[in-house]
């Protein structure tokens, strides 16, 4: 689950503060949760909140996931947390005067650190581990409802 909250900072700046939730388990204590926060200053090359952007993006997050053979994590559970940095390019269309649609992706740096099971359910940690990755790092499509 996503929500955001996007704020005008200026005549083509905004402010963009998307939170991602994922409590849930799957069957067989697979597991993929994890929050996230991502904020992001967008730079709008027309006009605010219509058309093309460029944003710089932050991420701050925590994980636990495991047991998931399809993700290659049948046989781990990691948990920990994940910070870094991206640059994202985005493309919104006004639907009526409250609705929008919104498509973005963005490319960046994330470090993880994490604690390393050897299952899904079990307590003996193995190892604590760092990785750094760079690729992409935030891709949706959004729904928007404009409150003026």
């Amino acid at each position: 689950m996503s929500l955001g909250l996007e704020v005008s900072l200026g005549q083509k700046w905004t402010l963009d503060l998307p939170v991602s939730y994922n409590p849930w388990e799957f069957g067989g204590n697979q597991k993929v949760k994890h929050w996230l926060i991502q904020p992001e200053v967008r730079y709008w090359l027309c006009e605010k909140f219509s058309g093309h952007f460029m944003g710089l993006h932050t991420h701050i997050g925590e994980y636990n996931v495991g047991g998931i053979p399809w993700l290659g994590l049948q046989d781990y559970r990691y948990h920990g947390n994940l910070y870094g940095v991206g640059l994202s390019y985005g493309y919104q269309w006004i639907l009526s005067p409250r609705w929008s649609l919104e498509a973005t992706v963005g490319f960046g740096y994330a470090s993880l650190s994490h604690a390393q099971y050897p299952c899904e359910e079990c307590a003996t940690k193995i190892d604590d581990l760092t990785r750094d990755y760079i690729g992409p790092t935030k891709a949706g499509i959004s729904l928007i409802y404009i409150v003026k």
